[in-house]
């Protein structure tokens, strides 16, 4: 029954865009708490967050300010809410810990290797800047190192996986991210339903080409049978397309303004939901369904809303 099920996660905020980029991007925790809240009722089973510095808008790890939003959610919504452990890329591994440990989520993000991570050509399409920080987080990223050494995942995997309880959301933004990850579950750091995120576009990652996609799903299943679930993550316009091959194919999908600030070419998104009603919209017209909190839950294996610490 859960076959024709598709699990649409919306990454709100991320740490990827700036304040500059658009009006939309939910900087305070009250914006992050109404989009969050306004995407889970267009269909997001669940909500994927960071916090920002409800000032300027940089990332921020801090946990109070978690804590501002992640009660507000679960008060208004039966979404799972996923906390990010990558946090941004100039985070150490304790500082990305921080939040997680207070709330104890069902679920975390989990980078599975280090990589470039870089987002320096964005700062060439903007002249005018809201905050002084903006320009040189984007351009010094061409130095950036996304650290996610196997000690890191070791480290995050028996804090939050033993300690908590949590289960993970693998983000791959390689081929050699799975290997990593098949690496770790022979050591037994993870137990299955393994849950993939196969993220595409991101400069240091690998390209959003359907071949790459496809290369991606054949290694995971050699790599790990039939003991995972799998979702897409296309960045920046590749978001629609790539989600609707990978709802074809029978995994899940991933929208959301920490991936893609538009909605259709040249036009920006006016919120998350605004996302997540495409993707759904999208999803049923295939014949599929859109899971819900709890059929996501039973799916992933998760530890229920109930036990969290929030």
């Amino acid at each position: 029954m859960m076959k024709n099920k598709v699990v649409i996660t919306c990454a709100v905020t991320g740490s990827i865009h700036t304040p500059t980029m658009s009006d939309a991007l939910p900087i305070t925790p009250s914006e992050i708490a109404e989009q969050a809240i306004a995407a889970a009722q267009a269909g997001a089973a669940i909500l994927h967050l960071h916090a920002r510095d409800p000032v300027d808008g940089r990332p921020s790890s801090d946990p109070r300010l978690f804590m501002e939003f992640l009660p507000r959610i679960k008060q208004s919504t039966d979404a799972i809410c996923n906390l990010t452990t990558g946090g941004s890329l100039k985070m150490t591994v304790e500082e990305r810990l921080a939040a997680p440990e207070l709330a104890s989520p069902e679920m975390c993000s989990l980078n599975m290797g280090s990589m470039n991570f870089a987002l320096y050509p964005m700062a060439d399409r903007y002249k005018d800047w809201k905050h002084d920080w903006e320009e040189p987080y984007l351009r010094e990223s061409d130095d950036y190192i996304f650290r996610n050494t196997f000690r890191d995942i070791e480290k995050i995997a028996r804090t939050l996986g033993d300690g908590h309880g949590v289960k993970f959301e693998h983000e791959c933004y390689d081929v050699g991210h799975l290997y990593n990850l098949a690496h770790c579950i022979d050591r037994g750091l993870f137990q299955p339903p393994i849950f993939l995120q196969f993220i595409f576009g991101i400069l240091g990652g690998i390209g959003p080409e359907l071949d790459n996609l496809m290369f991606m799903k054949s290694t995971a299943d050699r790599l790990f049978g039939d003991d995972y679930h799998w979702s897409v993550l296309g960045a920046g316009r590749f978001q629609m397309p790539l989600a609707t091959h990978a709802a074809l194919l029978g995994g899940n999908v991933r929208v959301g303004l920490e991936d893609n600030l538009a909605i259709a070419r040249g036009r920006l998104a006016s919120s998350n939901a605004e996302q997540v009603a495409k993707v759904r919209t999208i999803i049923e017209e295939l014949g599929l369904e859109v899971a819900t909190p709890a059929e996501a839950r039973q799916m992933l294996g998760l530890k229920g809303g109930d036990k969290v610490g929030f």
